[in-house]
């Protein structure tokens, strides 16, 4: 399937909690699960047939762009995502760490 990613469609599922694409027969996503003002990313995926076509950095793109909008802040404790904000510093003031549990 002939993707242009720049194009690609994503959506926040938000029942699901994931950010999601679909690719064909299948699904590409992040994962995440929410606290107040705070989208906590834990799982990028994408298809085998579709790895190294850029969609993963789309997800992550549009997933961060959201959060931005919403005015969240997000826990990258997805590698993917931490790789990902490695090449874009643009959005470390998004970034804060998990809160103490009681």
């Amino acid at each position: 399937m002939d993707i242009d990613v720049a194009t690609l469609e994503v959506i926040n599922n938000t029942t699901e909690e994931r950010f999601e694409a679909v690719l064909g027969e299948s699904l590409g996503m992040i994962e995440y699960y929410r606290l107040p003002g705070v989208y906590v990313f834990t799982h990028t995926e994408v298809p085998r047939e579709y790895s190294g076509r850029g969609i993963a950095d789309r997800l992550a793109y549009v997933a961060l762009e959201t959060a931005i909008a919403e005015d969240q802040k997000i826990v990258p404790d997805c590698p993917f995502v931490k790789k990902y904000l490695q090449r874009h510093p643009e959005y470390d003031r998004l970034v804060v760490a998990l809160p103490e549990e009681d």
